[in-house]
């Protein structure tokens, strides 16, 4: 995909946090090289680690690639709903081989898409359905990519059982689904799009998690927050999504990058980036 000017790099936060929800490959990483440099840019902001996320076979197979190069990368792996108009029983073989490797750390994303109109109701319906059993199978999280379709989200993970974690990827909901979602246990993400200023129902919403049911994204290379809305996305920009967040919040941003950190290593695991010991022996959660 074409690339664009990425804005300068944003002043660092005063606490590490992880990028919840990227696509590396997407941001022109595709190399263990670019890779590194990414995560580079990143870590010299207080992004200490990345969740890199698949929509398609190749993504998924550059993504686990991505999280065996760079340990600060872990990945996850799903067919988009945007992508199901037609799968193949070797195509679910090769995501659900994929989705088994250990650097994946989330069956992801999935779930529904009424904005696109590339693949039918009916078929995204039934691969959301596949990828909630693969993910209850594995013991891995569900990352919900859910745009217009809110009620029929909600409405299957309550038919099919919801896996014990539940992630709403750049979670796109007012208030009242925040709330039930809270209710549920869902951990929500949130992207730049919390930012934006004519996001009133997203930035009302993003007030009601508690705090332990909180991430933080940058949904690279879409999305960049604001003030660089329409410049290209790294996870390198995560710091200002974080800031407009604890903003809306009324808390304070290295505290809220602390909070998501933590977080991020319940929900993915410890293969997520912690905090390096102060005698440097090894790593905590914040």
């Amino acid at each position: 995909m074409s690339r664009r000017e990425t804005p300068e790099a944003p002043e660092p936060l005063g606490a590490p946090t992880v990028d919840a929800h990227t696509h590396l490959e997407s941001c022109g990483a595709d190399t263990p090289e670019t890779v590194a440099a990414a995560m580079d840019r990143a870590e010299a902001v207080g992004v200490i680690g990345a969740v890199t996320v698949a929509d398609d076979l190749p993504a998924a197979r550059a993504a686990v690639a991505a999280a065996h190069w760079d340990p600060r990368v872990t990945a996850a792996v799903a067919l988009h709903p945007t992508r199901t108009a037609a799968v193949s029983a070797d195509e679910f073989a090769e995501i659900e081989r994929l989705a088994a490797d250990p650097r994946v750390v989330a069956v992801g994303e999935t779930g529904l898409d009424y904005y696109w109109d590339y693949s039918p109701p009916e078929a995204q319906q039934a691969a959301f359905r596949w990828h909630i059993d693969l993910a209850k199978r594995l013991g891995k999280p569900l990352m919900i990519h859910d745009r217009d379709a809110h009620a029929d989200v909600l409405r299957i993970l309550r038919e099919e059982g919801a896996p014990e974690t539940v992630i709403f990827h750049c979670f796109s909901g007012d208030a009242a689904m925040a709330r039930e979602c809270a209710d549920a246990g869902y951990v929500l993400s949130f992207a730049g799009t919390v930012t934006f200023r004519n996001a009133k129902d997203l930035r009302e919403a993003a007030v009601v998690p508690p705090e332990d049911l909180l991430l933080v994204e940058t949904d690279a290379p879409f999305l960049t927050p604001h003030p660089h809305r329409g410049k290209g996305n790294e996870p390198f920009c995560l710091p200002w999504t974080v800031r407009g967040l604890a903003a809306l919040r009324d808390t304070d941003p290295d505290t809220l990058a602390a909070v998501t950190l933590r977080n991020a290593r319940r929900v993915y695991g410890d293969l997520v980036p912690g905090v390096t010991s102060p005698d440097g022996t090894g790593s905590r959660s914040a």
